[in-house]
């Protein structure tokens, strides 16, 4: 008999948890700056180091947190489901944790790639600045998908979505597309959970959901421990 299979869409509220900056602060600021002049290709364009040193920045948060309790969770459920992660996370905490199959809609911080050849990409854990370059002596770039680009994940990511037994979205607020029209792909009778301490939808909003007000550390466990129960 073939394993259910669980979906599970995760946001900023994943890893904050974890002791990461989730960057953008009621103004719409990223550490201090528009989120256009840090993460757009036209922000790159005009301030190359600026950029760069704001992705250095994350890359040296990330070096010093741990998967949470909601993370380790997340890889417990896969001794009893088939569990695919759609992340929007470009942190690389579920693979620290031991998730197997993670999609990341938004890139990956260790990661970097050619401005000029997409699919030269390279995996990078130290500071990137001017000079760095693939082979061809093209600059490289965080592997991040800023605004203004496509999101070339996004029809693997609905293409799993819509193969979900069960939908989990954990510390998203669901309004930053095209990620947040994934629930729609979701299969109308599957039971959908949305865990976030501050949740911006309701119960009532969607068939078959179930709303569980509270952070990715408390909800989480939970919820497997729910999900568990299912299973047996």
């Amino acid at each position: 008999m073939s394993k259910k299979k669980i979906v599970v869409l995760t946001g900023a509220g994943m890893s904050a948890e974890s002791g990461l900056k989730t960057f953008r602060d009621a103004n719409g600021l990223w550490e201090g700056h528009d989120v256009m002049q840090v993460a757009s290709p036209q922000g790159f364009a005009q301030n190359p180091e600026l950029v760069l040193e704001f992705y250095n920045q994350r890359r040296r948060q990330l070096l010093e947190v741990s998967p949470n309790a909601g993370h380790l969770a997340l890889v417990d459920l896969e001794s009893h489901f088939d569990v695919s992660i759609v992340t929007q996370n470009v942190d690389n905490l579920h693979e620290q944790a031991g998730s197997s199959h993670v999609v990341h809609l938004h890139g990956e911080l260790f990661k970097v790639r050619s401005t000029m050849d997409e699919n030269y990409v390279l995996e990078w854990k130290e500071d990137l600045v001017l000079g760095h370059v693939d082979k061809n002596g093209h600059q490289l770039r965080p592997h991040i998908v800023w605004f203004g680009e496509m999101v070339p994940m996004m029809d693997v990511a609905a293409e799993i979505t819509q193969q979900a037994d069960v939908l989990m979205i954990i510390g998203t607020s669901m309004q930053v597309y095209p990620a947040a029209g994934l629930i729609h792909y979701a299969p109308t009778e599957a039971p959908i959970y949305f865990v976030d301490p501050r949740p911006n939808i309701r119960s009532s909003d969607f068939r078959n959901l179930t709303v569980i007000p509270k952070t990715a550390v408390e909800g989480v466990p939970t919820l497997v421990d729910r999900l568990f129960g299912t299973a047996l």
